[in-house]
């Protein structure tokens, strides 16, 4: 299963609460903070609410 790093790349203040508790759910906290999540639907409707604020990359399993 391919894997996502995703890269919290825009400040959420000023954008509804639910955002802001999606970022932390995603396990980000700082700017520029990069975590990495088994690419699942969850994770994709997550990524998706907050699409605006985050970076994606796909990892190719080697």
């Amino acid at each position: 299963m391919s894997q996502l790093k995703i890269t919290y790349s825009k400040s959420a203040i000023g954008y509804r609460s639910d955002q802001g508790h999606t970022i932390r759910s995603l396990g980000l906290r700082k700017l520029g903070q990069s975590t990495v999540k088994e690419d699942t639907p969850d994770v994709r409707g997550m990524i998706n609410k907050v699409s605006h604020l985050v970076t994606v990359t796909e990892i190719e399993d080697a």
